[in-house]
């Protein structure tokens, strides 16, 4: 008879378990898997350019950077691995510690249920259950012991449910585990093809570098011409601030003396020494944009990349060469466009060579400035709303469709960071 009921408890824990759960994701692990996916996503965009080789400077400078740009997303990328491996490794402990107490409790509770099915052999006979209730005192005491028969018997499919239950818990944690172990087997061969190929990378860029100082002078030309258009670019930008300044002073100005007279007019002040004279109106607006501060949404439409920052620095790929940038220039996709960053009023649009078009939109005293656009699509007096589309970016036909916006910030007259200023 105790052989017939430890089969039926074996029969009773094997029941087979149906749709595993997948892998449990930690926060940590989805967030660093997503940070993964954003630079692979950067290294094939950029893998694309470099496909399309050209002869000229300009375009085996931009060669060069694309291939520097290549190595430090591939360093990120290493980095990245890093990251997602240490919390892999932390998730599996977690997992291991998980099936250790769900195992040990497993044992409890089949010890447990073991016992009941022993004392239940005992008294298995029906005539035995019926004698049971039958020697009892009374009728009442009769009713309880019948009852607390039938509570037993269900005590025990219950308590043969939760064991399958846990078993199913246990085989899903163990898949769980196994996922994990699998995940990072993975990761740590990422990891060694994404070292080799950054060798691999400042290899191709060393034989670039040597190409181009085979062309010095060709190189040169280059550079110069491109410093030439980023002075005209600011000189065309401060003369316009310097203007709207005198403009708004002027206004000022006649605004005083016609509230001397008794006039109703529109208060202008500054809120620093010879700058721009603002309305109510549009003092609420800087406030706003300044409180906005590190929140504002990229200037561009669609996925980016920045490929030069703001400030004096080191060419990225030419290290005896210094650049001095007063915005940042984002790389989007084929026919992204510009987007404002904020509320606004379009102040100016202009024409301008190596920059195409650009527009300034100004939020009370502060300034913000798109340039390298081909199509535009406001007028200057126009107001825009954050997120606006203004004006498509030009794609460079000579470098293989690259698509670049740059972008800036000012307050008055002083240059800010703007990746300081939008939400990254």
């Amino acid at each position: 008879m105790k052989r017939v009921w430890y089969l039926i408890l074996l029969l009773l824990l094997q029941t087979p378990v149906v749709g595993l759960a997948q892998q449990q994701k930690s926060a940590e692990v989805l967030r660093l898997e997503a940070r993964r996916k954003n630079l692979q996503e950067d290294i094939a965009r950029i893998n694309s350019l470099l496909s399309q080789a050209g002869t000229t400077v300009k375009q085996q400078l931009q060669q060069l950077t694309l291939i520097q740009n290549q190595v430090r997303k591939r360093q990120e990328m290493v980095r990245a691995l890093n990251d997602e491996i240490k919390a892999t490794d932390r998730q599996i402990e977690e997992v291991e510690a998980e099936i250790d107490r769900l195992q040990k409790k497993f044992e409890k509770r089949q010890e447990s249920y073991v016992k009941s099915i022993r004392a239940l052999q005992r008294g298995a006979k029906a005539e035995d259950q019926i004698l049971f209730i039958l020697s009892a005192r009374d009728f009442a005491e009769g009713l309880r012991r019948a009852r607390y028969l039938q509570e037993y018997a269900q005590w025990q499919k219950q308590e043969a449910s939760k064991l399958r239950a846990l078993r199913e818990e246990i085989e899903v944690q163990k898949a769980t585990l196994q996922a994990t172990r699998d995940e990072k087997s993975q990761l740590l061969a990422l990891r060694i093809t994404e070292t080799e190929q950054i060798k691999a990378d400042q290899a191709k860029a060393e034989e670039h570098l040597k190409k181009l100082r085979g062309k010095e002078s060709e190189l040169k030309k280059e550079l110069d011409r491109q410093k030439r258009q980023a002075r005209e670019l600011n000189r065309q930008i401060e003369a316009q601030i310097r203007k709207e300044i005198e403009e708004a002073r002027r206004a000022a100005l006649a605004a005083q003396k016609a509230q001397k007279k008794g006039e109703k007019v529109t208060e202008r002040k500054s809120v620093t020494s010879g700058g721009y004279a603002m309305t109510q109106e549009e003092l609420k607006l800087s406030g706003n944009f300044e409180n906005n501060k590190g929140r504002l949404p990229a200037p561009i439409t669609g996925s980016y990349r920045v490929v030069s920052e703001f400030g004096e620095q080191q060419h990225e790929a030419l290290r005896y060469v210094r650049v001095n940038n007063s915005g940042v220039d984002l790389q989007g996709d084929p026919g992204a466009q510009a987007k404002s960053v904020f509320d606004g009023v379009v102040t100016r649009v202009f024409t301008l060579e190596g920059f195409n078009n650009s527009v300034i939109v100004r939020h009370g005293n502060y300034l913000t400035v798109y340039s390298n656009l081909t199509d535009v699509y406001v007028t200057t007096g126009a107001k825009v709303s954050t997120g606006q589309a203004i004006g498509k970016i030009f794609s460079d036909p000579e470098l293989g469709g690259a698509t670049q916006l740059h972008f800036q910030v000012w307050r008055e007259t002083t240059k800010l960071n703007p990746l300081s200023w939008i939400r990254r």
